[in-house]
């Protein structure tokens, strides 16, 4: 099977966020939840479960924004 990055889906209580991304964006993702449900369409995650997941995994080995992210005074949370 394909390793991929993302490994697994928190259902954490969710933000509401409104985006617009590129169809071609949505079909990769489409298929990406395919892939990282063996092959199979049904139970496939759809795309919105997908993007937090991919930002979580990007934000987290990103060591330029980890280092300057040390440098900044955390925002408070409302």
């Amino acid at each position: 099977m394909t390793r991929l990055k993302l490994s697994d889906i928190n259902d954490a209580k969710p933000v509401k966020l409104t985006i617009e991304i590129p169809a071609r964006l949505h079909c990769d993702l489409i298929t990406y939840g395919v892939i990282l449900n063996g092959g199979e369409e049904p139970g496939a995650p759809a795309p919105e479960q997908l993007i937090a997941p991919m930002l979580e995994r990007f934000i987290a080995t990103d060591r330029a924004f980890a280092k300057a992210r040390r440098n900044v005074q955390p925002a408070a949370v409302s």
